[in-house]
């Protein structure tokens, strides 16, 4: 009953919130959008959407019919480019979620070498979700996702790529750049640099400062990791970062390396896949080229989880 093009035809009205800027976002005439949308809700026996002056509003029952279409079209899509990929004889296409910004510094660091090694593998990167990176990978809109954070779910299996540490970078000459090792009550003096997320995600804090009932005395986000590194270059503030990331980008800086308390804080690179996923032999391989470049950057790897 429900069509390919009544699902895109919802989406578009969401998208655009008038029923001109929809049709042409279809490439339809308006004339023609208000019939199909007629037929459509008459099929159905229930409206889908309703005037608000000039705007456009989805009901309760064309909302339910987005939540569908944002589910179900993204699956079409990756069929669609499956099936191209197989009528120019390649052996698929792997759709890469990414979580995170040093998960994406990681996956920069090996994905040319993966697709030398699998030139028979399409590859799409995937930064920003309509949904959560996980219920991406379980709604089948990625393959793949890396990630920082373990969050168990019934039919996701977790590979462990790396663990490695996670330093403190502060400019030469400022007051922390020479210590051996940085306390919670230090840290919460200084503004922290930190990427622009949700601040249950950010180690330094959930691992380091909130068990010490402490905060930084200022939270500045940032969007640009090359800016972040700038700015700690000129005193604006300190950062934490990977090692092995700080490694790669203070090469012309010279900023200093703290280690974060008495053993340092350490944190994994996950890969989640569908369980059913598994045994994909080109997923396979990924994780391995994954876990070798981490092995060559002298990360350490562990096994499996």
């Amino acid at each position: 009953m429900i069509e390919h093009s009544h699902l895109k035809i919802i989406q578009a009205l969401h998208a655009n919130g008038t029923l001109t800027e929809a049709a042409n976002a279809l490439c339809l005439s308006q004339p023609a959008l208000s019939h199909q949308i007629s037929y459509l809700e008459k099929k159905l026996g229930i409206a889908l959407w309703e005037r608000e002056g000039r705007n456009l509003r989805l009901t309760q029952a064309g909302l339910l019919l987005l939540e569908t279409a944002n589910q179900v079209l993204p699956v079409i899509a990756q069929t669609e480019k499956m099936l191209e990929a197989y009528r120019e004889g390649k052996q698929g296409i792997l759709r890469i979620g990414v979580e995170c910004y040093p998960c994406f510094e990681w996956l920069t660091g090996m994905i040319g070498q993966y697709m030398r090694q699998m030139p028979g593998i399409d590859v799409d990167i995937v930064q920003k979700f309509q949904f959560s990176g996980l219920e991406g990978l379980l709604n089948h809109h990625i393959d793949v996702l890396i990630t920082p954070d373990l969050v168990r779910k019934d039919s996701i299996e977790y590979e462990i790529l790396a663990e490695y540490q996670l330093v403190l970078l502060a400019a030469p000459g400022h007051p922390l750049a020479d210590l051996q090792q940085i306390t919670p009550e230090l840290l919460s003096k200084e503004t922290l640099l930190t990427f622009p997320v949700p601040l249950e995600r950010l180690d330094i804090l959930t691992h380091f400062l909130t068990p010490a009932h402490l905060e930084p005395e200022k939270l500045k986000p940032i969007e640009s990791l090359e800016i972040m590194l700038q700015m700690t270059a000129l005193n604006r503030g300190v950062c934490v970062l990977p090692e092995w990331l700080a490694d790669i980008k203070n090469k012309d800086l010279n900023l200093k390396k703290v280690q974060i308390g008495d053993l340092g804080l350490f944190q994994k690179l996950y890969l989640a896949m569908r369980e059913a996923d598994n045994a994909v032999s080109y997923i396979r391989e990924f994780i391995e080229v994954g876990r070798k470049t981490a092995e060559s950057s002298s990360v350490q790897l562990i096994e499996k989880v």
